[in-house]
């Protein structure tokens, strides 16, 4: 290489010796618009001038700003162009010179332009609708292709009409639309370069306004301190801004005005008659403006502005009342007095104002615009008092009084006759209606009342009436009386007469209704009062032949029908009837005779039904009818819901009660309730009621607030707390005071103790209770004497701490009945005993049953027998036959009756062994619980308690027999009868034990 290299130079050398060389490097030139380049120009051999010149063949001097020539040293030259433009194209020529040799090279300088994005804004917003001219202009040389794409795809304007690629490259949408938005890419290419560059460009569509008022039209009312919303929705895009004009006037938030966040609603505060009209919303944003009207339509209520009184005299022709109103719309106006409205008649011609009038043409209305008057002619007194005039709209109305003020005389009123008798006192009353208000005078023959010589006499005035008091005395005071009623109007006087009362004429007996034991008659008031009312009405019956037995009723407006009562069956009797007024008894009428029916059943008794409680406890009363001649035994009650079929079971209830209480009823339940009597003849009709209880309350709940801080754990804590120490403290009682309890317990069954004075009282309070079995015979529960050897020779035993107590066996059902001695304290017994008779049949639905029953100390409790029909009708007499230790003397005097007792619930009272206890039979009857009703007395189906004392009382669960008597309602507790046996059935087993 280097042999070839120094070979050329060689050559080139030789050569210069004959002529000058000129090279330019580089030989061609492209340079971008705006670019520099430089170009070099070596000279081979000895030059001595070098050259450049430009494309116009003008030697480029050194002073050029854009192209600069520079020698660097003696064989080259420099061409720089500096930021080229167009105009820099075109051949440059280097020139070398060397004396009279020269020589020259030439370069081809190309100038081009880059692809360069002249306007390409981004983004570029258009309206809906419009045809969008996107602008993308891209200036290059050569002229650049360009292509546009969205979304990612090439717009294809082949295949959618809407796109148009212009001439300038611009891209135009025809009608762009919302879905039209987005980001658009502008690309441009050079092919001959591969030159390519692109802009992406934003693309907003923005939507014109749309808006809708909620409603074209809103009322309201003024002077009543209302508001009034105004609202109307606008849409577009970007979100335009909503306001609010009226009258031309933009309305902005203030004391009468309130926009909401985003203008849509404009609330107009205290309305007035002034705010009325029409109000603009205008929805605003670059794509345009949109607005909507809506009409305030503001109304008045109706108010009276005008209406004063007015004063008249009676008989003047006229006088008119005048009414005005306001209000929007306008209001009709109305007139009335007491109950009378002022629009009656026919309504005049259309010509005139509204007019009516009345039928006697004496009132007439007349009507115009927002006034109205009442005209009353030929005034009378009865025209005076307050008038109403009603203003009325659609909105409301309003109301005003006015009173009428008429003068006028005197007119006196009251009744002219009136009745009396020598010595009774009478007022004459003298009733004078006037106004000015009348002074009133009272004269006789001419002489003013009262005077010296009339003791009995005397005036008693008030602001409107005056009473004339007459105490007659003789034959003189009966007569006729002026009373002179005086004003400044006038005045006018009145007789009244004063005439002596008699006696009322006889009533007649028009038909006599006879039962068993009672009668119902029927009867005509007397022709004749005798001036008076009749006060009293005297009946009067007897036995043919024998005296007369009467009784007065008392008279009641319309009066028909007499009942009496305590007669006989199949008895004739003679009854008349005589009427009483002040003045004295009339004459008796004649004698009707009758004849009461045989003995028969009972007539239905009347009922009543009160509620009582929450409204689920029914208090059902009885009125008492003819009881068919033979005493009421008792009543049956029974009842069921009206939905059902099955009635509950049947109430048993004492002759003498008069109501049960029903509890523990379904709420909102309709109930049948049937009540019949019943005596030795049978049954009555059933007296037949309905009722509704009430809906179940609602409970409210306290507020949490106000109760106690303490949580409900805690309330609970105390409460156990609080009843396990009542709990120890009744046990230990017990075990101290009765011998029963837990502790009592413990110390028989581990310790082998009896409790404190249980000897003593074992001794002192043996007790037995009567029962029946399912065989009806009476059964006798005996506590024997405390003995310390078996009982081998019949005798006496003596009770000690581990003796049982035992019921009968079924076995000794046909044994002697032992002979016991009844304590005074088996009366009330007794009477307990014969209301758990009503007990015996299954209670139902949990219900409370309460019977009125007589005092313990009256005869019909002594009288009164067994309810139960099933109870053994015949019991000997008891007799004290064995040496026990007699119980104290009874304080109540009233004799001891045997009566049947009846069955006692064995589950209730039945004895218990301390160590080995033993059930007595129970009642069939005993086994079912009434849950809607229940006979306050002994408790059914009591639990057995844990080792209870046989001496103690039988308890009766707070269940109690109400009592009507002298003594008030009081509580029968179901006492125990203390019993002795008869010591010779034959020895037990264990000899401890002996049979009833």
């Amino acid at each position: 290489m280097l042999q070839i290299r120094d070979l050329v130079w060689g050559l080139l050398f030789a050569g210069c010796a004959a002529a000058i060389q000129v090279q330019i490097t580089p030989t061609q030139g492209e340079i971008s618009v705006g670019e520099s380049k430089f170009f070099l120009c070596e000279v081979v051999g000895d030059a001595k001038d070098i050259d450049w010149f430009a494309p116009s063949g003008e030697k480029i001097l050194p002073n050029r700003p854009d192209i600069i020539v520079s020698r660097t040293d003696e064989a080259t030259a420099t061409l720089t162009i500096y930021h080229a433009n167009v105009d820099s194209a075109g051949i440059y020529k280097c020139v070398a010179r060397s004396g009279d040799k020269e020589a020259q090279a030439t370069v081809q300088v190309k100038i081009f332009q880059k692809i360069t994005f002249d306007s390409a804004p981004s983004p570029q917003e258009f309206n809906e609708g419009d045809d969008a001219d996107i602008v993308c202009d891209v200036v290059s040389s050569p002229p650049p292709a360009i292509i546009w794409k969205h979304k990612g795809s090439r717009i294809q304007v082949a295949k959618d009409v809407r796109y148009k690629i212009m001439d300038n490259g611009h891209l135009l949408i025809r009608g762009i639309k919302k879905i039209d938005e987005g980001m658009y890419n502008c690309e441009a290419r050079i092919m001959a370069r591969g030159e390519i560059d692109f802009r992406m460009i934003k693309v907003i569509v923005n939507v014109l306004p749309t808006i809708r008022a909620r409603l074209s039209e809103v009322n309201a009312t003024a002077d009543i301190a209302s508001s009034a919303l105004l609202a109307c929705d606008a849409d577009g895009f970007p979100e335009p801004s909503v306001t609010w004009t009226h009258n031309n006037v933009v309305l902005e938030t203030g004391d009468k005005y309130t926009l909401s966040d985003d203008g849509s609603e404009l609330l107009i505060k205290s309305v007035k008659k002034v705010d009325e009209g029409d109000y603009t919303c205008i929805a605003k944003n670059k794509a345009g403006e949109k607005s909507e009207e809506v009409s305030l339509n503001v109304f008045v209520r109706p108010r009276i502005t005008y209406l004063n009184n007015q004063t008249a005299s009676e008989f003047d022709e006229q006088v008119t009342l005048t009414c005005e109103a306001s209000g929007d719309p306008t209001p009709a106006i109305s007139w009335s007095f007491q109950n009378r409205v002022f629009t009656e008649g026919e309504q005049a011609s259309w010509t005139r104002p509204d007019k009516y009038e009345s039928l006697d043409r004496n009132i007439v209305v007349r009507s115009h615009a927002r006034v109205s008057s009442l005209t009353l002619k030929n005034i009378l007194f009865t025209y005076a008092g307050e008038y109403l005039c009603t203003a009325t709209n659609s909105i409301g109305r309003d109301n005003k009084h006015m009173y009428l003020e008429v003068r006028y005389a005197p007119k006196i009123l009251g009744t002219v006759t009136v009745y009396t008798w020598e010595g009774n006192a009478a007022n004459i009353s003298c009733e004078a209606e006037a106004h000015p208000g009348a002074s009133v005078v009272w004269s006789r023959d001419g002489l003013q009342l009262p005077s010296a010589n009339t003791t009995n006499v005397k005036v008693y005035n008030t602001p409107t009436i005056s009473y004339l008091e007459i105490t007659p005395d003789s034959q003189y005071n009966f007569g006729t009386y002026n009373c002179t009623a005086t004003n400044a109007m006038g005045s006018e006087s009145k007789e009244f007469v004063l005439i002596q009362a008699d006696v009322p004429s006889s009533p007649e007996i028009e038909l006599v209704e006879p039962f068993s034991s009672t009668a119902v008659v029927s009867f005509e008031e007397p022709d004749s009062m005798g001036g008076v009312p009749i006060i009293k009405y005297r009946v009067e019956w007897r036995l043919p032949g024998q005296d007369w037995t009467g009784k007065e009723y008392h008279a009641d407006d319309e009066m028909t029908t007499i009942t009496i009562v305590g007669l006989k069956p199949e008895t004739t009797y003679e009854i008349k009837m005589s009427a009483i007024n002040g003045k004295g008894e009339g004459e008796s009428s004649p004698a009707t005779t009758f004849t009461t029916q045989p003995v028969r059943e009972p007539t239905a008794p009347k009922l009543v039904v009160k509620v009582q409680g929450r409204g689920n406890t029914l208090k059902v009363n009885w009125i008492k009818q003819d009881d068919g001649g033979s005493p009421i035994k008792h009543y049956l009650v029974r009842y069921k819901a009206k939905h059902v079929s099955d009635w509950k079971p049947e109430i048993r209830v004492p002759h003498n009660s008069e109501y049960v209480t029903l509890s523990g009823l379904d709420w909102n339940t309709e109930y049948e309730i049937h009540v019949v009597a019943e005596n030795q003849q049978g049954k009555s009709e059933p007296g037949v009621i309905s009722y509704r209880t009430a809906s179940d309350p609602t409970t409210i709940p306290d507020d949490a607030g106000a109760r106690s801080a303490m949580g409900t754990g805690a309330i609970v804590g105390i409460l156990i707390v609080v009843f396990f120490l009542l709990l120890v403290g009744v046990d230990v009682t017990c075990y101290f005071l009765n011998k029963c309890g837990l502790l009592m317990c413990i110390a028989v069954n581990f310790c082998g103790k009896a409790g404190p004075g249980a000897k003593s009282k074992d001794m002192e309070e043996g007790q037995a209770a009567f029962t029946k079995d399912e065989s009806k015979e009476p059964i006798v529960e005996v506590r024997t004497e405390e003995e310390q050897t078996p009982n081998q020779g019949g005798g006496p035993t003596e009770p000690n701490e581990t003796t049982p107590l035992t019921g009968p066996e079924p076995a000794a059902a046909d044994a002697t009945s032992p002979v016991v001695n009844l304590l005074p304290s088996t009366a009330t017994n007794s009477v307990a005993g014969s209301v758990s008779a009503a007990q015996s049949s299954p209670a139902s639905d949990g219900g409370v049953l309460t019977a009125k029953a007589p005092p313990r100390n009256s005869p019909a409790a002594a009288r009164s027998g067994p309810l139960n029909a099933n109870a053994q009708p015949d019991v000997g007499p008891l007799v004290d036959l064995s040496d026990a230790p007699k119980a104290p003397p009874s304080s109540d005097p009233t004799p001891l009756v045997p009566e049947p007792l009846s069955p006692a619930p064995a589950s209730a009272e039945g004895p218990q062994s301390q160590r080995d206890p033993v059930k007595a039979p129970s009642s069939s009857s005993s086994s079912s619980q009434n849950k809607d009703s229940q006979v306050d007395g002994p408790a059914e189906d009591a639990p057995s308690v844990l080792c209870t004392d046989p001496t103690a009382p039988a308890h009766n669960d707070g269940k109690t027999v109400k009592a009507d008597g002298t003594e008030g309602e009081t509580e029968v507790k179901n006492a125990t009868a203390e019993v002795k046996t008869v010591p010779n059935e034959a020895p037990q087993a264990n000899g401890n034990e002996s049979k009833a």
